[in-house]
C-alpha cells in the first residue's frame, strides 16, 4: 500500500468510515475517494459498477451499512437483512469486476452466538444460535464475511473482514433516545446537568461488562490489517481485550462532565447480556494494538460533544 494507491472508503460519512478517511489523510495517502450515501447509492447495482469501473480502486474499505439499535433491528428485520445483503453484494461484485485486489469488510461482533463463551473468539462463529433480536443483521454480516473469505480462497484476492467491539468517538450518534452506551450517557448527563437534576437514572443494575474502543484506533486497525495482504487472516476481532462495568463507566463519565448528583440504577429494567468481550489475540499477533485508553478516549469524545 503506497502513498499513491487508489483508495475507496465507502460509508465515509459514518463514524468508522470518516475515521478511516481521516487516518488515511493523516498518513499521507494522496488518492483517497471518501464516498457517502449522497454521492453513491450502494443499493443501485449499475451505479456501483459504473463507479468502480471508472475509479478502479486498489484498496476498498467497506464501512457502509444499514445500522441501528436493538429496537430498530428487531422492528425492521426485513430492511436490515435485505439492504445490507444488497449493499455487500453490489460492492463485492463491482470490486471483483474492477479487479480490486485488496478489500476490507467491516463486520460486527453480533455475528457471534448469543451464548458463546467469553471472551469471544473467531472460531466461535456459527457454533450455536444467534441473539434473536438482531439475527437478520447478524446473518447479513456473516454472509459478507463468508463472501469475502470465499473470493479470497477461490481467486487469491486479499479480501479480509474485521469484527469491531463497541466503538465510540467523533461523529458518533448522540441522540437522547437512539444511541449507544457512551454517547447516550454523555447526551443524557449533559441534559441532566443543564436541567439541574439531582439524580440520574441508568437502565439495569450497572453490573454488565462491556468493551469499548475509540474509533480512531479502529481506523488504524483497519488500515494496518489491509496492509498485511496475504499474511492477514480471513477475519479477525478488533478491540482492547479489556472490559468495564456499565456502572463504573457511568461514574467516570459523570465525574468528567461535572455531574454531582446521585446515580440511580433501575434494576427493574433488564441488564441484557452480562458480558461481551472480544478475544483480540489474532490481530495483536500481527503487531497491532490500541493507542487510546478509555480515559483518554472519553476526554476526547466529551470535548467533541461540548464543542458541537
Amino acid at each position: 500500500m503506497n502513498k499513491n494507491s487508489k483508495i475507496l472508503v465507502l460509508g465515509a460519512r459514518g463514524m468508522v468510515g470518516s475515521a478511516i478517511h481521516r487516518e488515511l489523510i493523516k498518513e499521507g495517502f494522496h488518492s483517497v475517494n471518501a464516498i457517502g450515501r449522497t454521492e453513491l447509492n450502494l443499493l443501485d447495482q449499475s451505479k456501483v459498477e459504473s463507479y468502480f469501473k471508472a475509479f478502479k480502486p486498489d484498496y476498498v474499505f467497506l464501512a457502509a451499512a444499514k445500522v441501528g439499535g436493538i429496537v430498530a433491528n428487531n422492528t425492521f428485520r426485513a430492511d436490515f437483512i435485505f439492504e445490507n445483503l444488497q449493499i455487500q453484494q453490489n460492492v463485492f461484485n463491482a470490486a471483483f469486476k474492477a479487479q480490486t485486489q485488496n478489500l476490507l469488510f467491516l463486520g460486527s461482533s453480533c455475528i457471534y452466538p448469543k451464548n458463546a463463551p467469553q471472551p469471544l473468539k473467531e472460531e466461535h462463529l456459527l457454533t450455536s444460535p444467534l441473539e434473536p433480536t438482531n439475527e437478520p443483521y447478524a446473518i447479513a454480516k456473516i454472509a459478507g464475511l463468508k463472501t469475502a473469505e470465499s473470493f479470497r480462497k477461490q481467486y487469491g484476492l486479499h479480501w479480509i473482514s474485521v469484527m469491531p467491539t463497541n466503538l465510540y468517538g467523533v461523529n458518533d450518534n448522540f441522540d437522547l433516545n437512539n444511541s449507544h452506551v457512551i454517547p447516550g450517557l454523555i447526551a443524557r448527563l449533559d441534559k441532566a446537568i443543564k436541567g439541574g437534576d439531582k439524580t440520574f437514572s441508568i437502565w439495569g443494575t450497572g453490573k454488565p461488562r462491556r468493551e469499548f474502543l475509540y474509533v480512531d484506533d479502529m481506523a488504524r486497525a483497519c488500515i494496518y490489517a489491509i496492509q498485511q495482504g496475504k499474511d492477514a487472516p480471513d477475519f479477525m476481532n478488533v478491540g482492547t481485550g479489556e472490559d468495564i462495568e456499565i456502572g463504573e463507566l457511568a461514574k467516570i463519565i459523570a465525574t468528567k462532565m461535572g455531574f454531582s448528583g446521585e446515580l440511580i440504577f433501575d434494576s427493574s429494567k433488564p441488564d441484557g447480556t452480562m458480558r461481551k468481550l472480544l478475544d483480540v489475540s489474532r490481530i495483536k499477533s500481527l503487531g497491532w494494538s490500541p493507542q487510546v485508553s478509555l480515559e483518554q478516549g472519553l476526554d476526547l469524545v466529551i470535548n467533541h460533544f461540548k464543542s458541537k
